[in-house]
């Protein structure tokens, strides 16, 4: 296994890790995004495809071990293949806790991820410019495979560590390939069979704060750069399989077709219906075919369905039309269909007390020293799903947003101007000094 656990945190040893800074010579907040930016980038789409347990991946972590290295931290590699860079003593207790994910959606943006945890390092150094001294015990993380672009399930590192998911479910986790999860992790140096519920560690932290790029336009629209999330939506992944014959596109009549791409295509259609109809959010983005031939009629036509509203009821109703009506046109079509539900989270409200704290530092501080003008920092509900949230059932979690002019998400064109991510760093300075030191 890359890393150590139940032995005590492992000393990054001096030079070793991916090219980078050198012990006490840390890298500025452009250095290091200049650092990550090249992983993982696909020079076609330009957009990044950092995939769990793949080559992108595996350089990424060994970025964030030199940028451990270069503040003398001690990393550490849990059991679920997770990466933490520790100020003080881990198991102290009561630590406060900082960072996000680096793995991306296929062709996804360079902020989504990243961001925080570039920003978290970046924190860590306005506080020690400050001359800061911590309370309490600190760390960065970067939690593994949150976007679940390889294997189908998002934020299987902290769902794992949380107890969400079990061994055995991770373990049958394939990826497009057929890969299994254990076999990725195997060939990329860690051990699955360490994997596993981690309430101890869980336990030592007091608090977690997660800094993310807004995956929306709520902080443009009102003039900030810096938001704080209320909650994350209650949202979910449903699987159709619409199984009927295959035959050949050139001799079959019309009439003696059983061609599940139809009712595939009716049920699209009918998301968008059902969801403009309810006031929540659904999206087919992701389709596998069979036999997947030109002149060839599918016999099997395998949709995914994204679904977020702001409230549980709602998710219901959006979820329960599209499947009355992909029955419906299955159905009609002489076409059988099977509806699994592959992952859900609830609702997750953030802890008001913490919630309230962090806004309040910032408010009396000026958001990272910027005038409020006598104007309360932005509180913002989010449909995006994070880490944060699943801890949130383990941990006192909260969530900074920084504004994002255009709202694209999930896109090469994500962007956040510069001055807004510095803005977000002295935030989440602001923050950090507040819960972490004396």
């Amino acid at each position: 296994m890359n890393g150590s656990e139940g032995g005590g945190p492992e000393r990054v040893a001096p030079g070793a890790g991916a090219p980078g800074p050198r012990p006490g010579e840390p890298e500025s907040f452009q250095e290091m995004w200049r650092g990550l930016a090249p992983l993982g980038l696909d020079r076609g789409s330009g957009g990044y495809r950092r995939y769990a347990w793949s080559g992108a991946d595996a350089e990424c972590r060994e970025w964030f071990r030199a940028q451990a290295e270069s503040r003398g931290l001690v990393h550490e590699v849990d059991r679920n293949g997770n990466q933490w860079a520790w100020h003080g003593d881990p198991r102290a207790g009561d630590a406060v806790v900082t960072g996000s994910h680096l793995d991306s959606v296929p062709d996804g943006g360079a902020f989504d991820g990243p961001l925080g945890v570039v920003s978290s390092f970046a924190a860590l150094d306005e506080l020690r410019r400050r001359g800061a001294e911590f309370a309490r015990p600190f760390a960065v993380v970067n939690f593994g495979d949150e976007e679940g672009a390889r294997f189908g399930l998002a934020c299987v590192g902290s769902r794992l560590a949380a107890g969400q998911l079990t061994v055995e479910d991770a373990h049958r986790l394939r990826d497009g390939n057929g890969v299994p999860l254990p076999r990725a992790m195997e060939a990329a140096g860690y051990d699955p069979d360490a994997i596993g519920p981690d309430p101890e560690r869980l336990a030592r932290i007091g608090a977690f704060v997660e800094l993310h790029v807004e995956q929306g336009r709520a902080l443009d629209l009102s003039g900030d750069p810096v938001g704080v999330a209320s909650a994350i939506w209650p949202h979910g992944r449903w699987r159709f399989d619409f199984r009927g014959e295959a035959n050949h596109a050139g001799t079959t009549r019309l009439a003696d077709r059983r061609d599940p791409m139809l009712p595939y295509a009716e049920t699209v259609l009918a998301a968008r219906r059902e969801a403009e109809l309810a006031g929540g959010l659904a999206t087919f983005g992701k389709i596998a075919v069979e036999p997947n031939g030109v002149n060839a009629i599918p016999s099997l036509v395998r949709g995914w369905l994204d679904s977020r509203a702001a409230d549980q009821g709602t998710l219901d109703a959006v979820v329960s039309g599209v499947e009355r009506a992909a029955r419906e046109h299955a159905e009609r079509a002489g076409v059988d269909l099977d509806v699994v539900r592959e992952s859900f989270t609830p609702v997750v409200d953030f802890q008001h007390a913490l919630r309230d704290e962090i806004r309040r530092v910032l408010e009396k501080r000026g958001r990272g020293g910027a005038d409020t003008g006598g104007r309360a920092v932005p509180v913002l509900g989010t449909g995006a799903g994070h880490d944060a949230g699943i801890l949130s059932a383990s941990v006192p979690t909260a969530m900074l947003f920084v504004r994002n002019p255009t709202g694209i998400s999930h896109s090469p064109a994500e962007h956040a101007a510069e001055d807004d991510c510095v803005a977000g760093v002295r935030a989440l300075a602001d923050v950090l000094e507040g819960l972490a030191c004396s």
